[in-house]
């Protein structure tokens, strides 16, 4: 088998992995919020929004030690932007902790700009049809339950950010059904799979800035500049130390929006059910992603299932086997 057979089976597999967010906003639509969601308290999701940032913290580290003083400078710019900047510098400390850093490493001759020359203005992106195989789809498709976790937990957060119940209006079948089918179209035609992202729940708590015209804005400017090979090598031309330094705060924020998910809903961690759920939870997500995750067979198939897709299944079944539940959707 080719690499692009590969991958063409593994795209497969993001289909199906977006299929299965269908299945769940099906389950909100017909059961009721309020019924489903007691399988997904903020006892569950808020560990799982935390792990996905400590997860990544690895990278933010290994990024950033390749040249630690581009990395504090731009730790240094993103917080005095927000504490102390006044209008638009307050709310823009993202754009401007990589815009200064970035100046400052062109000044001292750290930017590679080879691939930027070489690239064409306007070009078109290299199209993979997805191919369906009953291993792939078995490896690939239990990441969903991480990711609807954290969409979970991501629209929870956000609706505490934003002071807006998006859980209810436009409800979180809604958003599942979005985010699932952006995921088995973008793996049907060759694109990596898609997710709510913490880092976005950080942005908001930066900048103050919540009206979904500027995130539809974005993405049209997104979408236009995809077909600029030119200027994604100039992206892509950015210190990996300026990402890693950017990366301290926006994962930091990730697992900083979990902990204020769980003060926020009032979990009670006097409560050994709540610590137990918890501690589960995070020895099994941080331990078994240390080691690759856990692999085992059914039949021909070989799957892998993440760290972090163990800890969300033993949080949810935990939490609805374990008596005392103390926590009471609100819609």
């Amino acid at each position: 088998m080719t690499s692009d057979d590969k991958l063409a089976y593994a795209l497969g597999g993001i289909v199906v992995a977006g299929l299965l967010y269908l299945v769940l906003a099906l389950l909100f639509k017909t059961l009721g919020t309020k019924k489903v969601m007691k399988y997904f308290p903020p006892t569950v999701t808020g560990p799982m929004i935390i792990m996905i940032g400590l997860n990544l913290a690895g990278s933010a580290v290994s990024n950033a030690s390749t040249n630690w003083g581009l990395a504090i400078l731009a730790i240094v710019v993103i917080i005095i932007a927000n504490i102390w900047g006044k209008g638009m510098i307050k709310i823009i400390p993202i754009l401007l902790g990589i815009a200064i850093s970035y100046l400052v490493a062109l000044c001292l001759g750290l930017v590679d700009f080879s691939s930027v020359q070489n690239t064409s203005i306007i070009g078109l992106q290299k199209f993979t049809i997805a191919k369906f195989d009953f291993t792939s789809i078995i490896i690939m498709a239990p990441i969903a339950i991480a990711s609807m976790m954290e969409h979970i937990g991501d629209i929870s957060a956000i609706s505490s950010t934003t002071k807006r119940n998006f859980i209810s209006d436009p409800g979180l079948h809604r958003t599942l059904i979005g985010d699932g089918l952006a995921t088995s179209f973008a793996g049907l035609f060759g694109g990596p799979a898609n997710t709510t992202y913490g880092e976005n729940t950080g942005v908001l708590a930066l900048s103050k800035v919540y009206d979904p015209k500027v995130v539809r804005l974005a993405a049209y400017f997104a979408i236009i500049l995809s077909f600029s090979p030119k200027f994604a090598a100039l992206i892509n031309s950015i210190p990996a130390a300026i990402i890693g330094g950017i990366s301290f705060i926006l994962y930091g924020m990730i697992s900083a929006v979990g902990v204020r998910n769980m003060v926020e809903n009032n979990v009670d961690l006097t409560k050994s059910r709540n610590l137990i759920v918890i501690a589960t939870m995070f020895v099994s997500g941080l331990g078994f992603s240390s080691i690759g995750g856990v692999t085992f067979n059914i039949g021909p198939a070989t799957i892998t299932l993440t760290g972090l897709a163990i800890a969300a299944i033993l949080g949810v079944v935990l939490n609805a086997v374990l008596p005392e539940k103390d926590y009471e959707f609100e819609i």
